[in-house]
């Protein structure tokens, strides 16, 4: 978990009168176990451009991989301000998290290959990756072919992040929680 402690503030104006600010520690297990996630990143022209991807939380950051020809990498090229939110499709339960920040590509092979653990760890084998000279790569399942094709990973360390608690406590109950780091 992260050794920063973000300031935490609570909007009444969006919340149930009863609710309360939902500890960081909370958002921060709901990044780590959460499956899938939203990213949003900006076109080239303006557009936005959503997806869905895998990611891992490490280190009080959110980082996922992509390939270098895929419409997010090339759109992180020209803007590297994201949105990245997980949660729950539901109205009534669950704790939506966005997390905007900046992703910057990691080229240091040791955090790339604590990366590639945690994906491992997180979703299974068939997310192990290779890590050299500053990428990943992902084997094709046979031992003879490696694939050659670069993986870019980026990192995401939150500048904000909101929390929109559903139906917590009794089922009514609603929040919204800012954090700043």
């Amino acid at each position: 978990m992260t050794t920063k402690t973000p300031s935490t503030d609570f909007d009444k104006r969006f919340s149930s009168p009863n609710a309360t600010a939902v500890p960081w520690q909370e958002a921060e297990k709901q990044l780590e176990k959460a499956e899938v996630y939203w990213l949003s990143t900006i076109r080239p022209e303006g557009r936005p451009h959503v997806t869905t991807l895998m990611a891992v939380w490490l280190d009080g950051a959110l980082y996922f991989s992509t390939g270098e020809n895929e419409r997010k990498a090339k759109n992180l090229l020209q803007n590297k301000q994201v949105a990245v939110t997980t949660g729950c499709n539901t109205l009534t339960e669950g704790l939506d998290i966005v997390v905007e920040g900046v992703a910057v590509k990691v080229s240091d092979d040791a955090k790339l290959q604590r990366t590639a653990d945690q994906y491992v760890s997180k979703y299974g084998e068939g997310w192990r990756y290779t890590v050299r000279d500053g990428f990943f790569y992902h084997s094709s399942g046979n031992d003879r072919e490696e694939d050659t094709s670069r993986i870019l990973v980026f990192e995401v360390a939150p500048i904000t992040v909101f929390g929109f608690g559903k139906g917590l406590g009794d089922g009514t109950v609603y929040s919204q929680t800012r954090w700043r780091f």
